[in-house]
């Protein structure tokens, strides 16, 4: 897969894979489908983020829950 292109389909690939890699209880909460390709690049680099760690506390996981909930449209 690209990512590289914003797709609404790429959107949708690295909301699901960033609510698996940080097991979001409300994951249901955040659908793929509440985010605009028009944040790609702001999303994109929460992904490349979430990618890169393989553990995250607590902490890091709400400021990251807060940051995408700035990006959904």
């Amino acid at each position: 897969m690209d990512l590289n292109q914003p797709t609404q389909e790429n959107v949708e690939y690295m909301i699901e894979a960033i609510k698996s890699k940080l097991r979001m209880a409300t994951g249901s909460a955040m659908q793929a489908s509440g985010f605009s390709v028009d944040k790609y690049e702001d999303l994109k680099d929460i992904y490349d983020m979430v990618n890169s760690k393989e553990r995250f506390s607590i902490s890091e996981v709400e400021a990251l829950v807060s940051e995408l909930g700035k990006l959904r449209g």
